[in-house]
């Protein structure tokens, strides 16, 4: 599985849409600065994909995602291949016994293909939305996990690259 884990919150930044010829829509923009973060690990090869909405990223949290993902897949050994934030390579992060943790290279998140979900996610859930408060938005961040989780195709589709896929 890929693991990373996003900063969702109430600023907004407006996107290009479709509107009928002759009609301009109207895109409202807040900056708030309220943040909350996704954290989630996807599997190119059959889809499989674990999330939580956490309220920092940090080694706490890290470790209970860690535990989560874990807890979801007992009878399994799970390679999790994850960037070198400092809440993936602080000592006191605890991992399960039944995952390995796997680092990229530093400063290459393109070989991450979890960020593209969160792309996915911020096109399809968020795009163009002004949140009047931070349970707005989480309830929205909740509907599109749920989403993402149910959905094994899509999750292949955008995560299963072809370097991923063949060198398995």
């Amino acid at each position: 599985m890929f693991q990373d884990e996003a900063r969702f919150g109430r600023i907004t930044d407006p996107s290009s849409c479709w509107a009928p010829k002759g009609i301009r829509p109207t895109v409202h923009k807040q900056i708030i600065r309220e943040y909350t973060y996704a954290y989630g690990a996807f599997s190119p090869l059959d889809g499989e994909s674990d999330s939580l909405i956490l309220p920092r990223m940090d080694t706490i949290n890290m470790s209970i995602f860690l535990d989560e993902v874990s807890v979801r897949h007992p009878n399994e050994h799970i390679g999790i291949i994850m960037d070198g934030a400092p809440c993936h390579t602080s000592g006191e992060l605890k991992i399960p016994d039944n995952i390995r943790i796997i680092k990229l290279p530093p400063y290459s998140p393109e070989l991450n293909p979890s960020e593209n979900m969160w792309d996915e996610m911020r096109e399809k859930w968020s795009g163009n939305c002004v949140f009047n408060s931070m349970n707005a938005v989480e309830k929205r961040m909740v509907q599109a996990l749920q989403a993402i989780e149910s959905d094994p195709q899509t999750v292949k589709s955008i995560t299963g690259w072809n370097w991923i896929l063949s060198s398995i």
